[in-house]
């Protein structure tokens, strides 16, 4: 039928097959077209109407390209409104820069768009004098919602949210609705989706635009509310509810007080961005670090984020270098093997990692049952042991053809010497499934945070964990029983 399809649209011409599979048409080159555009002699309002085609992220990239008297010319055509929307798509860092080669009153203007959040995210990334100046800016109202956001902790989804939402009364008929979505629509952009209130201001449930746009005058404004509409409390942790945030595919969630109160929104935008703040600091975590780093941060600062796991994985490799020592007996002995120890360690290591991530990633998607997290376990523990034995079956062959073949070894020597590297793999790479299973289970239990306790830990546990069987083994095995030494 495909076959068919195909000849039927080359025989009418309708696309020539080939010349698609091959063939991908270019992008435009906007940045090009926006520089374009502001080299030429056209009046303001001409360049403005031109402009008003391009989104406000490539007009957002323009600006780094710009010097100083060509931004000024274009934040001199762009209205403050269209400023705002541009400065969304800004480094923090950078708006502070725009605004001062800005004049003062549209400065003012321009702020006064800004979504709340948004300017807070600038006034962050100013000092004392520079926040003083440009919190001079801001009317009353909207200094209001910067003390009340800011009032949150980092941690805290109120930290996140904006004031940009409707509020529609539940006790509205649909016209009276209308009326007061454009009365508010002046002042709030955000209206896919508005809040419907009760007559004593608690949240009831949301209200679609669309909804309401298709609604007939004798319509009851109570059958197109949404009343099991999700929503979140301003004070709660931001690491408990990322994932309640992120299984709603909705432009904007409702953000309560304690008495059930609308005081703002969380924006798709700012969905994005908690979880990449959230993934940011699990990274940093599972490297150890208290938190994370950027570019411009000092050698003291870097150094105080480092050093606190540092030294406590510091006094944990010495207990594996301690317990290394006691196998000295065994090194002197088979002085060939300890050439494969970095095998043995690596391969734990990474089998342990791998537990690891699973393990976390689990249990921020799901409230596992403590069946549920045995069998993850065993689970594990299975996976461990079947890559072991086939890892071990591997090195088993392997390492025994080049110790005989290379190294010159007798095969009596040879091939006891990979079984017991091949068996080492084995069982440290099953309890290494284990422990990365079991430890961040462990601190995830005890209400401490997996990510940042677990990576540099299972780390050196695996390859503590790796030293004693792989020269324990050979203790046994090589010296003990089969008497092989001297090699």
């Amino acid at each position: 039928m495909e076959e068919k399809m195909k000849e039927l649209l080359e025989e009418t011409g309708t696309v020539d097959i080939q010349e698609t599979a091959e063939f991908i048409p270019e992008r435009p080159d906007y940045e090009a077209e926006l520089l374009s555009i502001l080299d030429s002699d056209a009046k303001p309002s001409q360049l403005r109407e031109q402009l008003d085609d391009y989104h406000e992220n490539d007009i957002a990239s323009l600006l780094e390209r710009l010097d100083k008297d060509e931004r000024r010319r274009l934040f001199m055509i762009l209205s403050a409104e269209r400023i705002s929307e541009v400065f969304s798509y800004v480094d923090e860092d950078d708006i502070k820069g725009y605004i001062e080669e800005i004049a003062p009153d549209k400065a003012t203007e321009i702020m006064a768009a800004m979504d709340t959040d948004e300017i807070i995210d600038i006034l962050e990334e100013l000092d004392d004098d520079e926040r003083a100046e440009v919190e001079s800016l801001l009317d009353d109202e909207t200094k209001k919602d910067v003390e009340r956001i800011s009032s949150y902790d980092e941690d805290e989804i109120g930290s996140y949210m904006s004031t940009n939402y409707i509020l529609i009364s539940r006790e509205l008929t649909i016209k009276e609705a209308m009326k007061s979505l454009v009365e508010q629509a002046a002042d709030h952009d955000n209206i896919s989706t508005m809040y419907v209130v009760n007559r004593d201001g608690t949240f009831y449930g949301a209200l679609s635009l669309n909804d309401l746009i298709i609604a007939r005058e004798h319509d009851e404004l109570e059958d197109l509310i949404i009343t099991s509409f999700p929503y979140v409390y301003a004070k709660e942790d931001v690491s408990d509810c990322i994932d309640e945030l992120k299984d709603y595919s909705e432009d904007t969630i409702p953000v309560l007080d304690n008495h059930n109160r609308v005081i703002g929104v969380v924006t798709a935008h700012d969905i994005v961005e908690i979880v990449d703040d959230e993934m940011g600091e699990d990274y940093a975590k599972l490297a150890g670090l208290t938190d994370q780093e950027d570019l411009n941060e000092g050698l003291i600062e870097s150094m105080k984020k480092r050093v606190p796991w540092l030294i406590v994985l510091f006094v944990l490799g010495l207990s594996v270098s301690a317990v290394a020592g006691i196998f000295e007996s065994v090194m002197a002995e088979l002085t060939m093997i300890v050439s494969f120890q970095s095998l043995i360690l690596g391969m734990s290591g990474n089998v342990g990692t791998q537990s690891l991530a699973v393990t976390i990633r689990v249990l921020m998607d799901e409230d596992l049952s403590g069946k549920q997290k045995f069998h993850l376990v065993l689970k594990e523990m299975r996976i461990g042991m079947s890559n072991g034995l086939l890892l071990g079956s591997i090195a088993f062959l392997f390492i025994g053809v080049y110790l005989f073949l290379v190294k010159g070894q007798a095969l009596a020597v040879a091939f006891p010497i990979s079984a017991c590297i091949g068996l080492a793999l084995l069982v440290a790479m099953t309890i290494s499934s284990c422990t990365g299973t079991a430890i961040p289970m462990f601190f995830n239990k005890i209400h401490v945070d997996p990510a940042v306790a677990s990576g540099p830990l299972i780390t050196t546990v695996n390859d503590l964990v790796a030293v004693v069987t792989y020269y324990g083994l050979a203790w046994i095995l090589l010296i003990n029983v089969l008497r092989i030494t001297g090699v």
